[in-house]
């Protein structure tokens, strides 16, 4: 298995929207891709911005592919999003999986 680390920040006043795109369009949106077994969300509220941090599982590095293409490494950043995020990471980090929660 396959993990694909992401972060972004937003401001503290559109940290709940970009939590709720997040929650209800974005990230259900990924079950269209095959091997894509689900996703963690983190988040950080700081004084003056909030980091989100995703964590999504996929079976393998073509199930990534199928996600977010021949370039794999680029940031899938849909415009909805863009617009509530001050910053982004360009590139998401791959890791494979080795140890599992029993």
């Amino acid at each position: 298995m396959i993990a694909r680390l992401w972060h972004g920040w937003t401001k503290p006043e559109n940290a709940n929207s970009y939590e709720k795109l997040l929650r209800t369009e974005i990230l259900p949106g990924f079950d269209r891709v095959g091997g894509y077994n689900g996703a963690y969300l983190f988040r950080e509220d700081g004084e003056t911005e909030t980091e989100f941090v995703t964590l999504t599982l996929f079976e393998d590095l073509e199930a990534v592919r199928r996600f977010a293409g021949e370039n794999y490494e680029a940031a899938v950043v849909p415009a909805e999003a863009k617009k509530l995020l001050s910053r982004f990471d360009q590139r998401s980090k791959h890791y494979q999986i080795v140890i599992t929660p029993a």
